[in-house]
Parts: C-alpha cells; structure tokens; sequence
C-alpha cells in the first residue's frame, strides 16, 4: 500500500475515478512473470507486489468477493495498483476498481441486456462511475427484494413471489386480481399459470388490482383496468381476469411498480420515475384526464438524479434518489397529515427533497409509504417517521402528528435493515431478524394479540414492541408486508430467510393463505403458509 496516501484517506470516500499517474503498471500482454519493483510503502521504501505482473488475478478476486463500490472506492484510494489503466478491454483505460465494478455490474439482469450507448448513458446518470452504477444498482435490490422471493399483503388479497420468479396469488378476487382467469375467492396459493417461463422480480398490490414485473421489464397487469380510482364519480367496471402486458410501458424498461388510490407509479431501469392519473389540477406534475393511460415522466428536481425506489400512499409518492454526494428522499402529492415530511401540510406537485436527513445526519436506505404515515431507514440502523399519528402508527409514544422525520428514540438500540407501513401500522425488521411492531391493533395484524378488556377490542400500540409470537417461531425474518389501504382489514406477511411464509391479521377473504376456523374472521398468532419461497 502506498503509505503517504492511506493516510490521508478519510472514511468516506467519494465514487469517482481516482487519477494518479506516478506508477505504471506491467500489463496482462507482457509474458514475463518476473515480479516487479513497486512502491508499495511510499518514496521512502520500495517494496515489491507479486501480482502486478498478473492484474487478471487481481480482477479475479475482487469481482470473485462481491466487493461493494465503497470497497472499491477505498482500494483505488489507497493503493497506486488499483487506480492506474488496467489495460483490459472493453476500456483499456479503466482502473482494477473500476473493471471490477463494471464486472459486477454485468452479472445484474437489468444490467445485461444494455447496449454499450445505453450503458455509458447509464454511467452518466449515475455519476460518470462503474462504481456508481453498481452502488445505484445495489441499492434498488436492497430496499425491494429485487429477484428475491417476496409477498405483498394486498387489500384483501395477496401476491408471494418465488425466487425463481413463479407467482402464487389467493384471496378476494372480485375484480380478476388473482389472474386465474375467474373471479372466484381462492383460499390456498394457486400459481398463475399463464406466467410459465416468464420470471417475475417485483410485484404490486392496490385495492381490485395487481401489477407484476418481469425480469425483461415488462409490467403485467390484471383487475381492475385502471391505473386509479376516480376521485368523484363512478369507476368503470371492466376487468382483467389474466395478466396483460401493459402496452403503454413497452419502450420502459420498468424495475419496479407501485400503487397508491388515484394513481400508479412506475420506476424505470434508469432510475427514472413515471406515473399514471390523478393529473387533474397538475396533481403529480402533470395534466391529464383522472384515468389516462399514458405513462408521464414525473418531472422537476428528479429529472436528472437516479431514483432506486419508489413508494406509495393513498394520496401521496416518495421516491428515495441516489446521488454522488449520498442517498436522499423526494415527495410529491397530497401533505395533510405532514405526510410530505417538508415541515408543512402543503400539496406538493413536483418532487420535493425532504431536507430533514441531512439534518440528522442520516443516510436513508428503505423507504415506506403508508396510507397516511411514512418510514424510512437510515444506513446506520436508525427508523424515522413522519406523518398521521393516529394510534401511535409513528412509534413516538403518541399519536400526534409529525411534519418532518423524527428519529424514534425507542428503537435506539436496535439495528434496523426493512421497515413496512399500513393503515396507521408499522413494522420494523432488525439485522438479527427481530421485529418490531406499532400502531393501530384492529384486525389483529400487529401480531401482539391483546384485547382491551371490555369491549373485545385489539390494544392500539403507541411505542414499538417486540412481535414475540414471531420471534416464537424461531425464524430469522427478512421482510414484512401489510395491507395499505383504509377500506379493507389488514392482513401481515413474515418472510423468513429460509422462504417460510407466516401470516396473520384479517383472512375472511382467504387472503391468509389458509382457511379460519368457523365464525372466524382473522388470526392473531402466525401461521405458516404452505408454499415455499426459496
């Protein structure tokens, strides 16, 4: 290592390429195996690095151990070797770190079917950096599971995803929304059939509505044909009982879908968001018809920063943006409640940085948007939310209302890594596996299973508590989703590392996967589902 340079390196260091031209390297063409000088411990002392005469090796390694960008950025940082031209094609003036990030990159299936013109317009949205694309890339598989099993808890009915990318849907079906092809209830998993040989990375759920993308970008959608419910007036009544691909999304390479009340949004393998209705009165920056069909790019200060996810709520998006400079949070919609997090309760129709992290010197790395309320989760571990307090849904011991992110404090020596928001619920996933619960109790979806005693009411939960009765089934859970919509009883999925699937909370429509006991309408405890994720 080069000694006058390690110690000058701070502990965040930025992305970019590094250029130094004070060492020349032996190149991969030369045939001499002969080790070479090197001035590995500064002007000082020469010193000698075996694999400078085989940097193939080298490459080898680094993209071998999965290293992430900040890794590589440290490397190039304090080592001469890892920051001069490998000369390796594609790009024989690219350093180690550099090739190894876009080496890593290759092995991504939304990265693979580029051209070499989309790829380096990618890399300069990203930052101009193999290593920022790779970060930008991370990070969207981080926060949604992408091409990892998942579940969705929709309102009243519900999606899993497997790994290999089969989708299984069950529950309420009055709108085709399970894709079967009918409109009957079902009450155990049944695969979709007509998605054979088709595997799907990402899936979303909205009342009468499902949306699935596959590992091509393509965005199926079944139930109610429409991309949002009509504010006032009545809502069409046509439906889609098997999965149709979205023809206005053809020439979007499409990663992820959302949907909130009145409206879908989108997120492009670029990193850029659109949206569909609810753009009368320019509500998410755009003029249109309640239910138009066309896809808008939406457009103002996230025109040209990289989104990883978006969220929605019932009336409102975020989107968390990937920057050189870090990780930050837009809002757009509507802001009663403070659910903007921008310290007012003002609609916002453009995108807008919530500036409360970087106050709290926070990093956010997941984002949730409940109906009314939202989360987010630092890089450090630390849980924020913001919003409608209403039944101690913000986990601040209260139910008043908060109009920035605030840090709660009862979760201070807990690690967090997933959170999940509903109807006035949240949920938190720490890195042991541990979760962690707050809000309204109704429908038994907390997992708490406490009554009030007198009126057969479940005990609203103000501050967040340890889910016991996950923690009983002795599973390391990985991800949490619940029902987000005010006009259906919730339902919650626990995902465990190994692909077990529980759930609990509302299941009269046979949305938990498997049928109650008579007179029963939900469950309080976890029940495994029977299919296997993984």
């Amino acid at each position: 290592m080069d000694a006058t340079t390690s110690r000058g390196a701070s502990s965040s260091l930025p992305l970019h390429l590094i250029v130094d031209d004070t060492l020349a390297l032996v190149t991969p063409l030369q045939q001499s195996f002969q080790r070479s000088q090197r001035l590995c411990f500064g002007d000082s002392a020469p010193g000698e690095f075996p694999l400078a005469a085989n940097p193939s090796i080298v490459l080898h390694v680094l993209t071998s151990c999965n290293l992430d960008p900040e890794d590589l950025a440290h490397l190039e940082a304090t080592c001469t070797f890892f920051r001069k031209p490998a000369n390796f094609p594609p790009d024989f003036d690219l350093s180690m770190s550099e090739l190894a990030a876009l080496d890593l990159c290759q092995k991504r299936a939304i990265f693979k079917p580029m051209t070499a013109h989309e790829r380096e317009l990618f890399k300069q949205r990203c930052g101009g950096s193999w290593k920022l694309v790779l970060r930008f890339i991370m990070a969207g598989e981080a926060c949604c599971r992408r091409e990892k099993s998942q579940a969705i808890a929709g309102p009243g009915h519900s999606i899993a995803v497997t790994a290999s990318g089969a989708v299984y849907t069950f529950g309420s079906n009055n709108s085709g929304q399970l894709g079967h092809g009918n409109l009957e209830e079902e009450w155990r998993p049944r695969v979709v059939r007509s998605l054979q040989g088709i595997r799907i990375i990402q899936a979303a759920a909205g009342a009468g509505r499902t949306m699935l993308v596959s590992d091509a970008g393509r965005v199926y959608a079944f139930g109610k044909d429409s991309f949002g419910e009509v504010e006032y007036g009545g809502q069409g009544s046509r439906v889609v009982t098997t999965p149709q691909v979205v023809e206005s999304l053809k020439d979007i390479y499409v990663v992820q879908a959302a949907i909130g009340n009145f409206f879908t949004a989108v997120l492009s393998r670029e990193g850029r968001v659109y949206t569909f209705s609810w753009g009368n009165d320019t509500r998410l920056g755009h003029q249109t018809e309640p239910n138009d069909v066309q896809p808008h790019l939406l457009t103002g200060a996230l025109e040209n920063i990289p989104v990883v996810q978006i969220a929605a709520g019932y009336c409102y998006l975020l989107a968390l943006a990937c920057e050189p400079t870090g990780m930050s949070v837009f809002s757009v919609g509507c802001g009663l409640g403070g659910k903007l997090g921008h310290g007012s309760r003002t609609d916002e129709k453009y995108p807008k940085l919530i500036e409360q992290f970087r106050n709290l010197n926070i990093q956010p790395v997941v984002v949730a948007a409940g109906a009314w309320h939202a989360a987010v989760v630092s890089k450090d571990g630390r849980v924020c939310t913001w919003g409608w307090g209403r039944y101690g849904c913000l986990g601040h011991g209260n139910e008043e209302c908060e109009s920035v992110p605030k840090v709660v404090e009862a979760l201070s020596g807990v690690k967090a890594v997933h959170v999940a928001t509903g109807d006035y619920t949240t949920f938190v996933v720490s890195d042991k596996g541990d979760v962690y619960s707050f809000g309204c109790g109704e429908s038994s979806s907390l997992g708490h299973n406490t009554i009030t005693e007198g009126n057969n009411r479940h005990t609203n939960v103000l501050s967040p508590e340890l889910v016991t009765s996950l923690k009983r089934v002795n599973e390391r859970m990985v991800q949490i989703s619940l029902t987000n919509s005010i006009y259906w009883n919730a339902h919650t999925f626990a995902l465990t590392d190994s692909g077990k699937l529980y759930a609990f909370g509302a299941g009269d429509k046979g949305q938990l996967g498997t049928e109650l006991v008579a007179q029963q309408s939900e469950r309080g405890t976890p029940e495994r589902v029977e299919i296997d994720l993984n």
